[in-house]
């Protein structure tokens, strides 16, 4: 016998069905079908997307691997939530067996455009490295004429691309998050984590797709982790907790995903305007150890910075000293640039890397970190070896965020920051401090993210009892959860603001177009986790001993750190009168100012494609006054746009199209924008509304 009931919750009609084969959760977004014989889990969402007969698995330490087809019994519930993240059903499924110790139950929310799911084992000393809420074991079905699956590093490190991949067809691991959408109407669906206080999330696709917690790879577009992943032990263990949104537009849905994890987590916001900044590392790398950018050197800077009358319009631009050679540039000496910044309104920005040790190879078990020797304080591989982050002779060795020895490192290096009175800290390697570890002095922290997690609560702590609450922090090097403890983070390692990675003469890394096509697939993080993004400096000539950039690539380079809603950042040498020449025209524009004075990300039209480099995307950012972004990095074809007024969300109308940096016109138009932007070049444009 059939029990049906139909409850109105807000806009959202939930339709209950339990039968004796079958129990069916429906909403708008979709339903949720159980079968009650297998305890299986069919999802069919309402823009065709499917993912049926999945299942939920653990790696038991003593029981081994058990999935739903191990149980024989499978049992569910249905009843009302009202949350943080709305009001919905949630559907329990228990699965139990006579001979199996423990219980595997399942958890799915229903709300009107998002599912969250988890699973929990529950019995008596269970213990895992490894926990499976969705396991999909055919391919996921995604309506569509030219499908794609996102494919996401974990950290922002070495460089690696965002890669999207055709599907189906496609193998490969992303990190956190995914999504497969078509390429051409963006509809799709969008899976990923939002709790990061243990598990490093692993999306495994190919013949099927399995979202897990437990993933620890050593590859550089992975986890870094030469240890196994930690093991969560007690009575009850839980999965993380996983998003999922399939609709006709994954851009709301990554939007809602970002919103999704800030309920969670919480996030910093920042008063006032965004902060804008000189860094010394695009003039030398460690300063003062080439002796290109001496103390002198400094005070030039200043004293340009200083004559920037837009520039300096909005907040007080800081003076951000990098990594630095401490025999030169001392505490006292930092100290005295403060002061001196402070007479041409200027601040101090500090620079130091919370979980890692950079020292010779030979000296670890001489080394000490304050009163502990640095061995003591380490991560270990499996072997038990101490574990390099970044190899070498001169090395990175990754220290453990639950040592006492670290914390008072961290607190040395406040103590610093605060005795030149900075007020922006660039924060770098913070990946190693996730790593995982056969040893650490905290016993009862038992995952590289759980200790990682720990450390950065612990950081902001001391940021804020040394320094106080209103310091902000920009994430260089780092994974992107937890977000919560910083108000922007790097889109992608150094950029180095040349043209494309395969440009002669420059590193075959860190182009604007490598940045950029990153960052077209993660604009919805500004604003949801984090006040801004960061797409490192720009520099008006070159970077350290790079060849000269091309006044082109430079305005290529300002239109993407905008696109990206980055803050203002430059890393040029201002003792050269070429730098200076383009400082004044791209770094002193009133409208490039204005702009950088609250940065907001612009949405992608058009996003990165693939692998390669000949990327064209196209973006735009809804206002009263609405701005589109074109950008070709192809070196052969011109980039052809055509987008609608409706796809920018604007009414009916006359509008003139405005160059942004010029404000010369490029034409009228009333339904149709048609434009060409050259071959390596791109094209910012204003549209100012002529009439109804």
């Amino acid at each position: 016998m059939k029990k049906l009931s139909f409850i109105c919750l807000c806009v959202c009609l939930f339709f209950n069905v339990q039968a004796q084969d079958s129990t069916v959760l429906s909403g708008s977004g979709g339903r949720v079908v159980v079968n009650n014989n297998t305890g299986k889990v069919s999802y069919y969402f309402s823009n065709g997307t499917k993912l049926e007969n999945t299942v939920v698995a653990i790696d038991e330490h003593s029981s081994g691997y058990v999935s739903t087809g191990s149980f024989k019994n499978h049992h569910t519930t249905i009843h009302t939530v009202a949350d943080s993240f709305g009001v919905g059903k949630q559907l329990d499924i228990e699965h139990t067996d006579g001979q199996i110790t423990f219980r595997l139950v399942q958890h799915i929310r229903v709300y009107e455009q998002r599912l969250l799911i988890n699973v929990e084992a529950t019995g008596t000393d269970l213990e895992t490295g490894n926990i499976c809420p969705l396991l999909v074991p055919g391919n996921v079905f995604v309506p569509g004429n030219d499908l794609r699956i996102l494919d996401v590093p974990f950290d922002n490190d070495e460089w690696v691309r965002v890669n999207t991949p055709k599907w189906p067809g496609a193998k490969g691991t992303s990190y956190e998050f995914s999504s497969i959408y078509d390429v051409h109407t963006m509809s799709g669906i969008v899976a990923g984590s939002i709790t990061h206080d243990f598990w490093k999330t692993g999306i495994v696709y190919g013949d099927s797709l399995r979202i897990y917690g437990g993933i620890a790879t050593p590859d550089k577009d992975g986890t870094h982790d030469h240890a196994p992943h930690g093991t969560m032990k007690g009575n009850i263990l839980s999965s993380p907790l996983i998003y999922l949104s399939a609709t006709n537009d994954i851009r709301t849905a990554f939007t809602d995903y970002g919103k999704a994890n800030t309920i969670i987590a919480g996030k910093l916001t920042w008063k006032g305007y965004a902060p804008v900044y000189w860094n010394s590392f695009g003039v030398e790398g460690v300063l003062g150890y080439s002796k290109v950018m001496m103390p002198a050197g400094v005070i030039k800077i200043a004293d340009f910075i200083h004559s920037l009358d837009n520039f300096n319009k909005y907040a007080k631009p800081v003076l951000s000293i990098d990594s630095y050679d401490q025999g030169i540039y001392t505490t006292d000496l930092l100290a005295s640039l403060g002061r001196y910044g402070k007479k041409r309104n200027e601040q101090m920005g500090f620079y130091f890397i919370p979980f890692a040790i950079w020292t010779w190879k030979n000296s670890i078990d001489q080394q000490m970190i304050g009163n502990t020797l640095l061995q003591d304080m380490v991560l270990r591989d499996k072997d038990r070896h101490p574990i390099l982050y970044k190899d070498g002779d001169w090395g990175a060795y990754a220290i453990d965020p639950t040592h006492p020895a670290t914390r008072q490192y961290i607190i040395t290096q406040l103590q610093k920051a605060k005795a030149i009175n900075a007020t922006f800290i660039k924060i770098d390697f913070l990946t190693a401090g996730a790593l995982e570890s056969t040893v650490r002095y905290n016993k009862s922290v038992r995952s590289g993210m759980q200790a990682y997690n720990a450390g950065m609560k612990m950081l902001k702590g001391l940021v804020d009892s040394i320094m106080g609450p209103d310091i902000f922090i920009t994430q260089a090097i780092s994974p992107m959860f937890p977000h919560q403890y910083a108000h922007t983070r790097f889109i992608s390692t150094d950029v180095y603001s040349h043209l494309r990675d395969d440009e002669p003469g420059f590193p075959h890394y860190g182009s604007t177009e490598a940045s950029l096509s990153a960052g077209s697939h993660l604009w919805w993080v500004q604003g949801t986790l984090w006040p801004y993004t960061n797409l490192d400096v720009a520099v008006m000539k070159r970077f350290q001993q790079n060849p000269d950039l091309s006044e082109q690539e430079i305005k290529v380079r300002i239109y993407a750190m905008m696109t990206m809603g980055s803050i203002l950042g430059d890393g040029s040498d201002f003792r050269d009168k070429l730098a200076v020449e383009r400082a004044k025209k791209y770094l002193n524009n009133a409208d490039v100012c204005q702009f950088f004075s609250g940065p907001k990300a612009f949405t992608p039209l058009r996003m990165s494609d693939g692998e390669g480099m000949d990327q064209q995307m196209s973006f735009y950012l809804k206002g009263d006054t609405t701005m589109i972004g074109l950008f070709n990095f192809d070196t052969k074809l011109p980039f052809k746009e055509v987008i609608r007024i409706k796809e920018l969300g604007l009414s009916e109308g006359k509008y003139m199209m405005k160059d942004f940096l010029t404000g010369d016109s490029l034409g009228a138009i009333t339904d149709t924008i048609s434009i060409t932007v050259p071959v390596k070049d791109a094209i910012m444009i204003k549209l100012v509304k002529i009439w109804k």
